[in-house]
């Protein structure tokens, strides 16, 4: 079952109303659609795929460039009450395995994990057993900026699409030129 947008923006981040174009965001993606997002910092980006994951069945699979935004996302979200965690190369192997189990058993609504680990055979191969809700790519113009030469498992993201048809996907930055953007989309 899909819970509705406006109550989850309430009851779980405390907010009234969406703010600018995030309301049409949220509601494409949270119907099966895919976006490309391109809010200015500070716009409330997150809350374009954090409300998805939560009226979606399944757990969401944020992609993200650094273990810190990983940290304070997960941390702000479990503040909210909600189930997150990030699989990343901080963990331990005994915490590493806490969030596997997590995943396996259908705890986690958010995870977030590095574009290395998402295109990991592995990595992709346990995700083949799990409802998915959507995919997100955070600070999506590293696909066009670091993708080449900085961060090559950017640029291999596109598999998503063929790997998991039909989950949404949706691309987030703060930063994009018309070269950018049509890298990402």
């Amino acid at each position: 079952m899909i819970r509705d947008p406006h109550d989850i923006l309430r009851d779980v981040f405390g907010h009234a109303e969406f703010r600018g174009e995030q309301e049409e965001v949220v509601r494409h993606v949270t119907g099966g659609g895919d976006a490309v997002v391109l809010f200015p910092t500070g716009a409330g980006k997150s809350v374009c795929y954090q409300v998805p994951a939560l009226c979606r069945p399944g757990v969401a699979i944020i992609v993200s460039p650094l273990i810190a935004l990983m940290r304070d996302q997960v941390e702000a979200l479990r503040q909210s009450g909600v189930s997150a965690a990030a699989l990343n190369s901080s963990l331990t192997s005994d915490e590493a395995r806490t969030v596997r189990d997590q995943l396996h058993s259908g705890d986690l609504k958010l995870l977030y994990v590095a574009p290395e680990r998402l295109n990991t055979a592995g990595f992709q191969q346990m995700l083949q057993d799990i409802t998915i809700s959507l995919f997100a790519i955070d600070e999506a113009h590293c696909v066009s900026q670091w993708g080449h030469d900085f961060r090559p498992e950017y640029r291999e993201l596109s598999a998503i699409a063929e790997n998991f048809p039909g989950v949404p996907r949706i691309a987030l930055t703060a930063t994009a030129d018309p070269t950018t953007r049509a890298d990402i989309i």
